[in-house]
């Protein structure tokens, strides 16, 4: 077990034992009492309760890692952390994970690059492309996005994560919990079928290898094969991820994880706004080249963790995780649009992409007291290599298409080579080494503490084959945290914290110098809330954010950047998540965010940032019938508000402001048998889901049904 935990086979173990001293106390009484003696059936008492890394009983969580990296309970946490259970994906019926950011709170959607791999997305106003997996950054290269089936939950910790998991930035970071091996077995058959030829089968296998329950195996596999209401969009898709965890004594636990997939799809930038107005051009309008085919996107993952409990309060983990993936294909894409608003410029591009990431994480935890003061702590370290290799062609010159009449099948242009080319080959590496110590106290039984620091040690080296260029930087940061929750009352608690972020700019400027890391500080205060009897879960908190070295254009040379931008966001979120009644689950989320441009040498200060809305929303629940007659049937809906938003960073372009609602039913025909039916965008709703130009503009599915059936076998 992990020290600071509560282990249900532990408590099991330790009520048998206290009730076998127990009965031997009282067998010893009644011999001394009387010669007559009654002999009782044995008696085995088992518990069972939630772990940071185990599956989620509705919709609310009551532990998490994602913030302290230990196991600890969401209200002794001083931070905000949303967690939307893998419960929330199977209700609506989502193959990717981006739908569970809708009810985290102040999670925005950003650049998808083309739909093809891990998007972007801004957590309170500051865009990241940061990922973890299971603790392990799970971005690095160009992943392809996460498959649900896999999921076991998803939390985003807000604010700056440096303290913990080194270089990112100071909104937030998301990291996805794994399923892993459970100790009953189970198999659950998932299929599934909607408009536009959308079919989608997964497979969740669960078993004990042996009879005591130490060897462990689960297995999901999912297998995709899609088309879209954009035209000319397919793909098709196969992911395998097998898990196997093993018991080698009391004391030391392993836990072994991979996840193979697949990948092919046709690149999509999405339509055009001509002169900024959306609408001209059908949301399915499609202005790539059929004849370029799919891109492939192939990745191989795995992890391997090893737990020993040195004794009852100190343990030690060693873990490793490894991935790597190549990225290739042909994709025509928008470049601008000219003067009479319906010629599109395009370029076609070849891309080659093949990366290597390992990481490799030590972790020793322990508990301690200080006179009354009981303390948890952790101390880390961590190594990652990381390198990519980066093949882009480029067509020169581009060439056109009318987008009210598109003609495809032009003969391409070639591609640019050479040093005066448009044309990419070059190589990245990079070494990083962290220290990092966390310190979780409980002062009393109201008063909880958190401080934490990590050291950073980064170093990246990029040679660029085209233009001969050879650029290295190295960078050494410390990034603290401290935070502190007081328990009012049963029902309320308040909280605050302070933490730093950093992280490295890529490239160099004018002199060939490395940018300075970009640095972020971030304040949050709030209140949590246990209300309904444990029924209702809810945090609300305050925050501002702020983030310098932002690159921008060099006041002596535009066609060269400097690190001199700063950006400030500030604002407040909530989210809300219980079971109301044992009929009635819900999950929903709110956020109000003031994110701008304070300093830049191109943008005005004060100017929106892209793709953020002030205002946006999220409410989702689900009613389970218990009468008679309508004995196995759920309903439920979900509503998701966007507010307007940048599309074009320095310009007026906006998208507007949206509304979906989302319906759902689902029927338990037998105990074995689950019928489902999602009607999504139910009032087909003509909506824009994010943009990065005017050009490059990503519009939301129209309604459509789907249909399921879940087996268990």
């Amino acid at each position: 077990m992990r020290i600071g935990t509560f282990s249900p086979r532990l408590f099991g173990t330790g009520a048998g034992f206290v009730l076998s001293i127990l009965g031997q106390a009282v067998s010893a009484e009644t011999e001394s009492r009387t010669e007559t003696s009654t002999v009782l059936d044995s008696v085995t008492v088992t518990g069972s309760r939630e772990t940071a890394d185990g599956p989620v009983t509705g919709y609310r969580a009551a532990r998490s890692a994602s913030a302290t990296r230990t196991d600890t309970p969401l209200k002794e946490i001083p931070q905000s952390v949303s967690v939307v259970p893998a419960s929330v994906l199977q209700d609506l019926d989502a193959p990717r994970i981006e739908r569970a950011l809708d009810f985290a709170g102040g999670v925005a959607r950003q650049n998808d690059f083309g739909g093809l791999t891990m998007f972007e997305y801004s957590v309170r106003g500051l865009t990241t492309s940061e990922f973890y997996k299971d603790g392990f950054s799970a971005n690095r290269g160009h992943m392809n996005p996460q498959d649900a089936s896999n999921v076991e939950r998803v939390e985003v910790l807000k604010g700056p994560a440096s303290s913990l998991y080194g270089r990112g930035d100071p909104g937030g970071t998301v990291n996805i919990v794994s399923k892993r091996p459970q100790r009953d077995a189970f198999v659950r058959l998932d299929l599934s079928a909607g408009r536009w030829d959308k079919y989608r089968s997964s497979l969740d296998v669960n078993t004990p290898l042996d009879d005591e329950g130490r060897m462990l195996y689960r297995m999901n596999l999912a297998v995709e094969d899609n088309d879209s209401f954009r035209d000319h969009r397919s793909g098709e898709r196969q992911f395998f991820a097998p898990a196997f965890s093993w018991e080698l004594s009391p004391d030391t636990r392993v836990l072994v994880q991979a996840e193979v997939v697949r990948n092919r799809q046709v690149f999509d930038r999405g339509v055009v706004a001509p002169n900024g107005e959306l609408g001209s051009v059908s949301r399915s309008a499609f202005f790539g080249e059929p004849s370029d085919g799919t891109i492939s996107n192939n990745n191989e993952l795995l992890q391997v963790a090893v737990e020993h409990d040195l004794n009852d309060v100190w343990s030690l983990r060693l873990a490793s995780h490894y991935k790597q993936g190549r990225l290739n294909g042909y994709a025509t894409e928008a470049s601008s649009l000219a003067n009479d608003g319906v010629t599109l410029n395009r370029e076609r591009r070849y891309r080659d992409f093949e990366w290597q990431d390992s990481i490799t994480q030590a972790e020793l935890h322990g508990r301690f007291d200080t006179g009354s003061i009981e303390h948890q702590l952790l101390i880390g370290t961590e190594y990652e290599r990381y390198a990519k290799d980066e093949r882009l062609l480029r067509s020169t010159p581009t060439y056109t298409l009318d987008i009210r009449n598109p003609v495809f099948g032009q003969p391409a242009p070639p591609f640019s080579t050479g040093r005066t080319g448009r044309s990419t080959d070059r190589h990245e590496l990079v070494h990083a080494r962290a220290l990092n110590l966390q310190d979780q106290m409980r002062f009393t039984d109201r008063l909880f503490g958190v401080i934490g620091a990590r050291y950073d040690h980064y170093e990246h080296r990029l040679d660029n084959e085209v233009s001969g260029a050879r650029q290295k930087q190295a960078h050494e940061k410390v990034t603290p945290r401290i935070g502190a929750l007081y328990q009012f009352t049963p029902e309320v608690g308040v909280f605050a914290n302070a933490s730093r972020s950093f992280k490295p700019n890529g490239g160099a400027d004018a002199s060939g110098q490395a940018f300075d890391p970009e640095e972020g500080v971030g304040y949050e205060a709030g209140f949590k809330f246990d209300l309904l009897d444990s029924r209702l879960g809810m945090t609300i908190a305050a925050f501002h954010l702020t983030k310098e070295n932002v690159l921008t254009a060099d006041p002596a040379d535009s066609t060269y950047q400097i690190a001199a931008g700063e950006v400030r966001s500030k604002g407040f979120d909530l989210q809300l998540t219980g079971q109301l009644t044992d009929q009635l689950r819900i999950i929903g989320a709110y956020a109000y965010v003031d994110a701008e441009v304070t300093k830049d040498n191109t943008l005005v200060s004060g100017s929106r940032l892209l793709n953020v809305p002030r205002n946006s929303g999220s409410l989702m629940t689900v009613y389970e019938f218990f009468d008679h007659g309508l004995q196995g049937l759920e309903v439920g809906g979900a509503v998701n508000y966007v507010g307007d938003r940048l599309g074009q960073s320095g310009s007026e372009f906006e998208l507007p402001a949206y509304t979906t609602v989302d319906l759902l039913a689902r029927y338990r025909a037998t105990p074995s048998v689950t019928l489902g039916v999602n009607l999504n965008n139910a009032f087909d709703r003509t909506y824009y889901e994010r943009s990065y130009s005017n050009v490059w503009v990503m519009p939301g599915e129209p309604r459509n049904l789907n249909f399921s059936v879940s087996l268990s076998l």
